[in-house]
């Protein structure tokens, strides 16, 4: 039987998340031709064939569909050995900041898992805005920061850009409005300001329809059909869809988040940023720094 080295198996992944050759050489920080070649040395481990031809790209095949779940519970239970060895013995307290987007999605199971390989650390989960959080990391409240990214940083460990979207209500909205209803977090916010910024240039008339100071507050105005709001996939959910693409809103920028860790950290602090890298880089479009 050939062993299958985990490199080759997250490559793999960063494929079928991404969908591309480009987006999983991006996330692996390989160049494509060194992506193609470990997709080529995978597929004769295998010896069977896992992506095929579709259209200019590429695409898994039923084997490849089939190795996607294999995969993933090899290298989770690759990922479980490494922290729990490096975690028996280790003690601390680690503050993690991190904004809502993420609270809602990856970091429940992430940090259930750290938790159990490092039962003698103290974790401290801060949820709240991205500058709130940022002044509370820069004077040294917070050892891993997850925002949305005010500028580069020289202790970022990576940065994830995800595309911004319109959202509204499932249905649509409510009533039909000449202007564009907007709800929107209180300022400052990077979602608030591409919004107006993309309706001002497209010449849209837009006013504000709610304003709220957390995500819950805005997710109960989108879902009530009185506002759009523009955010990622992360805060689509039961009673929030996309804005249909009749309604021809302008383009939004792409969103970036940044993940930053404390300069001098522990070995668990770096060992959880290591592993929020990680994830991050096999959902999104990460650049490593």
């Amino acid at each position: 039987m050939n062993a299958i080295d985990p490199d080759l198996l997250r490559t793999f992944l960063a494929f079928a998340d991404g969908g591309s050759l480009a987006r999983a050489a991006a996330a692996v920080n390989r160049s494509p031709s060194a992506v193609t070649a470990q997709m080529q040395r995978l597929e004769t481990l295998i010896g069977e064939p896992l992506l095929a031809p579709a259209g200019r790209g590429r695409a898994l095949t039923p084997v490849g569909e089939e190795l996607v779940d294999h995969a993933r519970r090899i290298l989770d239970a690759h990922r479980d050995a490494w922290l729990s060895l490096r975690g028996a013995r280790a003690d601390g307290r680690i503050s993690l900041g991190s904004t809502q987007d993420f609270a809602d999605t990856m970091l429940p199971d992430l940090l259930r898992r750290f938790a159990r390989s490092h039962p003698r650390v103290r974790l401290d989960l801060r949820i709240g805005r991205s500058k709130e959080l940022t002044t509370a990391f820069d004077q040294g409240q917070v050892d891993i920061l997850l925002t949305m990214r005010q500028a580069p940083a020289a202790n970022e460990l990576l940065v994830l850009k995800e595309e911004m979207i319109w959202l509204c209500a499932d249905g649509g909205l409510a009533t039909v409005d000449a202007e564009v209803p907007l709800a929107v977090l209180d300022p400052p916010c990077g979602f608030r300001a591409a919004a107006i910024s993309a309706l001002e240039a497209a010449g849209r008339p837009f006013r504000i329809a709610a304003t709220s100071p957390s995500l819950s507050g805005l997710r109960a105005a989108v879902m009530s059909g009185i506002a759009f709001t523009t955010r990622t996939a992360r805060f689509l959910g039961p009673g929030i869809e996309r804005a249909p693409a009749h309604l021809d809103l302008p383009r939004l920028p792409a969103a970036e988040f940044s993940l930053r860790l404390r300069t001098h950290a522990d070995k668990p602090v770096a060992d959880l940023a290591a592993l929020l890298a990680d994830e991050l880089a096999q959902r999104g479009e990460p650049t490593r720094r």
